[in-house]
């Protein structure tokens, strides 16, 4: 269970500053399964503490030289749980007619896109025990946007739904 990789990650939908470690998945190491926690702090919209769970796959790769390669389009899916004493796993059943709510406050569903830049550290720095350095961008989007997008496509714009965040991780 030792973890092939150290991740940071700043935004994007997992807490204002979140690390974890990941899992190369696949004989090809194009998958990942990474577990992160990450935190939002009071003077940033509230105090959050967040747990995610992320599944993503890299289906191609560009060669960069001899010192790194481009993932230019990864598609993922993860789920965050949002620890909050206002924030529940379902809505109180008393307070609300049945199905009246039909998702969970504090468990989401996300999909995202992410691109990657991945510098062979082999090459780069040599004889230091990390084997690549990858820096992405990734864009994601969750249930409850989707269905406010497509209950507002007059008044939310594509771009209103989605959330960046930008990261970096360490394979050792």
């Amino acid at each position: 269970m030792i973890p092939d990789e150290a991740i940071v990650q700043y935004a994007g939908s997992i807490g204002y500053f979140s690390g974890g470690v990941g899992y190369e998945l696949f004989g090809n190491k194009r998958g990942n399964l990474d577990l992160l926690y990450g935190f939002v702090p009071g003077s940033k919209g509230g105090v959050l503490n967040i747990a995610t769970a992320k599944f993503g796959y890299r289906p191609w790769s560009i060669k960069v030289k001899d010192w790194g390669k481009f993932y230019p389009f990864n598609p993922a899916i993860f789920a965050t749980y949002t620890f909050h004493k206002d924030l529940s796993f379902k809505f109180p059943s008393g307070q609300y007619a049945h199905d009246y709510y039909y998702w969970s406050e504090a468990l989401r569903p996300h999909l995202a896109f992410s691109s990657e830049i991945e510098l062979d550290a082999k090459k780069l720095l040599k004889n230091i025990g990390i084997r690549a350095i990858g820096l992405y961008i990734e864009a994601n989007t969750n249930d409850f946007y989707l269905i406010n997008y497509f209950q507002n496509t007059s008044a939310l714009t594509v771009t209103d739904i989605f959330q960046l965040g930008i990261g970096m991780r360490v394979k050792f």
